[in-house]
């Protein structure tokens, strides 16, 4: 044994309080350099094994609360990292019930459901554009919280706790905010994400519709002040939208650059799968319940993205924004 220390014991560790106490006093008034020296007296056994015991304890309680965690936060698996530049990444998963509820369009209708995401549609050039695009609009107004959309299409705008049609209450004045440059950039970029929805799923890109509501949103980490600012729910896109059938989604900021916070959240069962948002990334997906997603609530920063949204009804369909 290592010589330890001689340091007065304290109750039952000494294995006796009187008799050990009074030994210890004794030691610790040996003149140094008096020769007499003791050995260090092994722990008991039992001490040895309560402080194993508790190691454990700690490290399995911390394990059981990153599980709980990671769980909670959605940080069980990242199916794309911004980091990476995807080619094409895909993901089958089961169809949900969803679409049984509503009218079947044979060639178009999800047979075939899953996720995929892709950096090889939109570059990064074209998403900074599109983003100075939802820059300008959204400096006409945006929410007292921390959500604010811009929809081209029906002209919705947030406004402090409300929404305004930008087209009539900013009239004539939205001709200096956009231009007839920015909405074809706009339609392209919308065709080639249903082009790319259509080959992933393998039905024909003339059987989708444009659907609404399709939109750009800002977010930042300013406290929520309507039900329209808490974006973070759980939910289900066919659910909430009977109409869509394919949801996308244009990213136009980078995370963990621009935002902290922010990312996208697959809530499969037994683990959930994370997107992390870079500048010209596009996620798609079938919108039904085999998809329920959210996002992860802003910390910092703000995070920019589009929602462009398609269906295989055309009576639900809509038509590309024009600039009048």
């Amino acid at each position: 044994m290592v010589p330890q220390r001689r340091v007065a014991p304290r109750g039952p560790e000494s294995g006796g309080a009187a008799g050990a106490g009074a030994g210890a006093d004794r030691g610790d008034r040996r003149r140094p350099g008096s020769g007499r020296r003791s050995r260090a007296r092994p722990e008991p056994r039992w001490r040895r094994l309560t402080a194993a015991f508790l190691l454990c304890s700690v490290v399995l309680g911390g394990l059981l609360a990153w599980s709980c965690l990671s769980a909670e936060e959605g940080v069980a698996e990242v199916l794309a990292g911004r980091g990476e530049h995807l080619q094409d990444r895909f993901v089958e998963v089961p169809c949900s019930e969803d679409y049984d509820s509503h009218k079947r369009y044979e060639g178009c209708t999800p047979r075939k459901c899953g996720r995929g995401v892709t950096d090889a549609v939109i570059s990064r050039e074209e998403a900074e554009r599109i983003r100075r695009i939802a820059e300008r609009g959204l400096s006409l107004g945006g929410s007292d919280g921390g959500a604010s959309i811009l929809d081209l299409h029906s002209g919705a705008l947030s406004l402090g706790k409300h929404f305004v049609n930008l087209y009539r209450y900013f009239g004539d004045k939205i001709q200096d905010i956009f231009t007839e440059e920015d909405f074809a950039l706009y339609r392209d970029v919308r065709q080639r994400i249903q082009q790319r929805i259509a080959q992933a799923f393998g039905i024909s890109s003339s059987s989708l519709y444009l659907t609404k509501p399709t939109f750009f949103s800002r977010i930042n980490n300013t406290e929520a002040k309507t039900t329209h600012d808490e974006y973070w729910h759980p939910h289900v896109d066919k659910v909430t939208y009977g109409s869509f059938d394919y949801t996308s989604l244009l990213y136009l900021s980078d995370y963990a650059e621009d935002f902290g916070g922010g990312r996208f959240v697959f809530m499969d069962a037994g683990s959930n799968k994370t997107i992390e948002p870079r500048a010209g990334r596009v996620s798609f997906f079938t919108s039904g319940s085999e998809n329920l997603h959210r996002v992860e609530k802003v910390r910092w920063g703000t995070r920019y993205a589009i929602t462009i949204s398609f269906t295989c009804n055309p009576d639900h369909g809509i038509g590309d924004p024009v600039l009048t």
